[in-house]
């Protein structure tokens, strides 16, 4: 379980990330990532800024026993992915979105879904710098 301060927990955060989100699908999830609006909020500037994650399960997925073990995965997945050092410290919002096809995925699938949505939609952001940065060129000698 992710703790409360890890949480997108009110609808009008979960309309925020729906709004002003970049959404990026796979093939069994889709992951929208926005900025935390509690940026703009005095009361907030004094506390540590992270990333807080939110779960869209339907009923599309399956029954209630199938939907839950989607949830389980997912937080988990999405646990470990905010440890990374892309996304630690980072005051954006994120939506998983599992799909019919996240019931019959594996946690390895889910993950790896999981993860390059999460990663494309941090460069479609511009949050993150290109994964395999080119060094710069070495400064032309000046012949004399």
């Amino acid at each position: 379980m992710l703790p409360r301060d890890r949480r997108v927990r009110t609808p009008a955060e979960f309309r925020h990330i729906g709004r002003t989100g970049t959404r990026v699908g796979r093939r069994s999830v889709v992951v929208s990532l926005a900025l935390d609006p509690a940026l703009t909020r005095p009361s907030t500037l004094s506390t540590p800024q992270r990333p807080r994650a939110g779960f869209v399960v339907s009923k599309s997925v399956g029954n209630a026993v199938v939907r839950n073990r989607v949830k389980r995965r997912l937080r988990d997945i999405v646990r470990h992915e905010f440890e990374t050092p892309a996304l630690r410290g980072l005051p954006v919002l994120v939506q998983v979105r599992a799909l019919p096809a996240a019931a019959d995925a594996d946690h390895a699938t889910l993950r790896r879904d999981v993860s390059s949505a999460l990663a494309k939609a941090l460069r479609t952001r511009g949050l993150t710098a290109d994964p395999s940065p080119l060094p710069p060129p070495p400064p032309l000698a000046k012949e004399a």
